[in-house]
């Protein structure tokens, strides 16, 4: 299945805009976890049981396993063969890009090696080094564009519309989709006015700051849709206590209802 069809049928079976970033900090989560075998794959088994319901997606963030070595990817792997059981979409969070023979390889490894349903990549080396990912038909490439760390003025703020409109050229297989952060909701009428109804992967919820109004309003396509509003440590971290999986069915829940409240708002 495509990766932008598995991501439609997520929304509408689980009604759900919203996706749980799985960045697994080893500091942060309960001790009976921690002495486990694999704290890492139960951590996140636990989370993804409690909340695979309430998503249309997960976004486990690959810095945070590759630092723990072989056993973190296998870990990763693990974890995202549990996603796929479910028939939800793995967004493997990369942030990979570079000359295209080096693409190549990311995308071989992210696609092939991890099988990840979509990843992220940097655009700053132009088209040459995106197209290897889109190569992958059936897979999601989503394109950093405007992100929420607040050194994305340096560069980005030149150069967003440019990234949006090129990417919405490369778009011929429908497997293309865009990083706008939730704190960037003026430049994100622009970009959702550029590229129309392709998916917006949008972080920054939470922990972050964005605020999930105004989020939904300006990121979503003209049917409610399209728009991957994604939360991580104020979900998986809603308890540091042996509750910590209920705790995040809870705030997935909340955050799910609140998307949805203002999803639908006339």
């Amino acid at each position: 299945m495509k990766f932008l069809d598995k991501l439609d049928k997520a929304v509408q079976t689980n009604n759900s805009l919203l996706c749980v970033g799985l960045d697994v900090d080893l500091a942060k989560i309960p001790q009976t976890i921690l002495q486990k075998e694999d704290p890492i794959y139960i951590f996140n088994r636990e989370i993804i049981n409690a909340t695979k319901d309430l998503v249309c997606a997960y976004k486990p963030n690959i810095a945070f396993y590759e630092m723990h070595g072989i056993y973190g990817l296998q870990s990763l792997i693990k974890t995202i063969e549990l996603i796929e059981s479910t028939g939800l979409p793995v967004i493997l969070d990369a942030k990979r890009g570079d000359i295209g023979h080096s693409s190549a390889a990311y995308a071989k490894s992210i696609f092939e090696v991890y099988k990840a349903d979509a990843t992220t990549i940097s655009p700053y080396l132009g088209s040459d080094s995106i197209e290897p990912f889109l190569e992958y038909r059936d897979k999601g490439t989503f394109v950093l564009c405007l992100t929420s760390n607040s050194g994305a003025q340096d560069f980005q703020k030149n150069i967003f519309k440019d990234v949006a409109h090129k990417v919405k050229e490369l778009n011929q297989h429908n497997n293309c989709g865009l990083v706008v952060g939730a704190t960037r909701l003026e430049e994100l009428v622009e970009i959702r006015r550029i590229v129309g109804d392709m998916p917006i992967l949008i972080p920054g919820i939470g922990a972050q700051g964005g605020q999930v109004k105004t989020t939904v309003k300006f990121g979503v396509d003209p049917k409610g849709n399209r728009a991957i509003i994604n939360s991580s440590r104020s979900i998986i971290y809603a308890s540091k206590e042996d509750n910590f999986a209920e705790a995040a069915g809870q705030e997935a829940k909340k955050l799910q209802d609140e998307i949805n409240q203002y999803r639908w708002a006339k």
